[in-house]
This record gives C-alpha cells, sequence and structure tokens, in this order.
C-alpha cells in the first residue's frame, strides 16, 4: 500500500505579525488508481491510496456492473515502478464471473477521474441514472432514527478521523446504525472515492442491501453520493454541506432521505423525512 501522508516544507505568513516562517506539513498523498476490467482498463481515479480493494468493488457497484460478491472473482495489483524504480500499487485488476455483462463503450470512463468528481467522462447523465439491484423502497426495511442522533453523526464521523487530523485535506464517509453506532468509515481526497470504499467494504464482507442504516458524509450532498447510497440500497444520506437540486431529484426518485446541512443542532430534510423521528 502506498503512503497515505507526504510531507513538504511550506511558508507560513503571518500577516498580522509582519512574519514569515518555513515548516513542514503533512499532506494527504493523491495518486491515480486505474481500474481494470481483466487485462483492459475501464477508469482512471485519484484517490488517496489505501483500502483499494474496497474502492474498486465499492466502484463496480455504483456502476452496476457487478451486484453479488460471487460476480467478483479477484482483485489484485498489477506489477509496476515509478520513476525511482519502487513497487507501486497504482492498479488493480478485477476478474469478474463469465456470465457478467462487461460495460458497454458508452458507459467507459474516457478520461481521469478526478477526486472532485465521481462521474467525469460518463457519456451521458442518463448512464448515471442506473438501476439498483437493492431498490430503496418507502415502508420496506426503513431506517428510522432520531433527529438528535441523527444530528450528532457529524461529530462522531469527525473524531474517528484520523487521516484529517494529521493532514486536514481528505473527506470522509460513514456507516452508521440507527442507534449513532459508527459500523464502518474510510477518508479518501475524494468524497466519492470514500462512499465507495465504504460500500465496497460492505460488499466484500456480503452486507449488501444497507437497508436500515444511515450514510454519513463529510462534505456536500452531490448527485453521485445519492447515487452510490441508491445503488447499495442506503437509505438515509446525510451531509454537512448542501445538496444539489438533481441530488433532491434523484433522492426522490429512488426513495433515499436526504438530509443536509447537519451540524449538531439543526438539520434540512429534503425527501422522505418519515424516516427520522
Amino acid at each position: 500500500m502506498g503512503r497515505l501522508v507526504q510531507r513538504v516544507k511550506a511558508t507560513r505568513i503571518d500577516i498580522a505579525g509582519g512574519r514569515r516562517v518555513v515548516r513542514e506539513e503533512a499532506l494527504a498523498v493523491e495518486e491515480p488508481l486505474e481500474i481494470r476490467l481483466g487485462h483492459e482498463s475501464f477508469s482512471v481515479t485519484m484517490r488517496t491510496p489505501g483500502d483499494d480493494f474496497d474502492l474498486v468493488a465499492g466502484f463496480l457497484v455504483a456502476e452496476a456492473i457487478i451486484n453479488s460478491p460471487e460476480q467478483l472473482i479477484s482483485l489484485r495489483f498489477c506489477a509496476g515502478e515509478d520513476e525511482n524504480g519502487r513497487q507501486t500499487f497504482n492498479v488493480v485488476e478485477a476478474q469478474l464471473r463469465s456470465d457478467v455483462a462487461m460495460p458497454t463503450a458508452a458507459a467507459q470512463r474516457h478520461v481521469t477521474t478526478s477526486s472532485a468528481c465521481g462521474i467525469c467522462g460518463t457519456a451521458s447523465i442518463d448512464a448515471v441514472r442506473k438501476s439498483s439491484h437493492f431498490p430503496v423502497l418507502p415502508g420496506t426495511g426503513e431506517a428510522i432514527i432520531e433527529a438528535s442522533v441523527l444530528a450528532a453523526l457529524p461529530d462522531a464521523l469527525r473524531e474517528q478521523q484520523k487521516l484529517f487530523e494529521k493532514t486536514g485535506g481528505v473527506h470522509a464517509a460513514g456507516l452508521f446504525a440507527p442507534d449513532g453506532e459508527l459500523l464502518s468509515l474510510r477518508e479518501d481526497v475524494g468524497r466519492h472515492n470514500a462512499v465507495d470504499k465504504v460500500v465496497g467494504a460492505a460488499f466484500r464482507e456480503k452486507q449488501l442491501p444497507l437497508s436500515g442504516t444511515i450514510l454519513q458524509v463529510s462534505g456536500r450532498a452531490s448527485f453521485e453520493l445519492v447515487q452510490k447510497a441508491a445503488m447499495a440500497g442506503v437509505p438515509m444520506l446525510a451531509a454537512v454541506g448542501a445538496p444539489s437540486s438533481l441530488a433532491v431529484e434523484l433522492a426522490r426518485d429512488t426513495g433515499v432521505t436526504l438530509v443536509g446541512f447537519s451540524r449538531g443542532t439543526a438539520l434540512n430534510v429534503y425527501t422522505h423525512e418519515g424516516r427520522i423521528s
């Protein structure tokens, strides 16, 4: 596994005191990860190294390529070296069962996915609206949570963000039980990657669909995050920031309860508020 933190020198300028101080800062590492299906390249995403197999599994679930662990035969790192001759772990090859339909050319990711965008390169918005194998149905397997417990989740998430504590430069996604118990947490420079890692870990443990859980994220609630929650059967997505209009639309259509501006004492519920008591 690659490094999570890289130390660099930075000049700290104290405007009020009129001073400049050179000091060492810890930065979250960002490196490309190429995802191959068999021997064919499928996508390249910018991510923080670590939990890469979970990331790939979660990504393939979100892309509607696989829906059961039996379809994923194996995951392995492909050998590679950087310019200094050091072994890299930036290519993961997924071997899928022979009856798994390979993505069409229109669904291929033709550009590198940045840490800020989880759907860059998708041919059209229609290709993103995939049908989940784990639909979230109102009234079926609902996660009922008290508003006070829900509002406390961002702080519970923040307390466990070890990489953020060191760098201040990563997002987090946490899967919670209705009583507020943290079930799983992942960090990454890309918020969509953090979600893929959480979903992928659950997928590999045969825990999908994730009914009866709450997915709490550290940033805003974008369309892509609602999509990933819906694809994993997560009935509730909560964010500390604002949702986009398309995120609200998709959450309404897929049955996901979407919460924004969750900051300890108050929160906004945009869809399916009946899951919150």
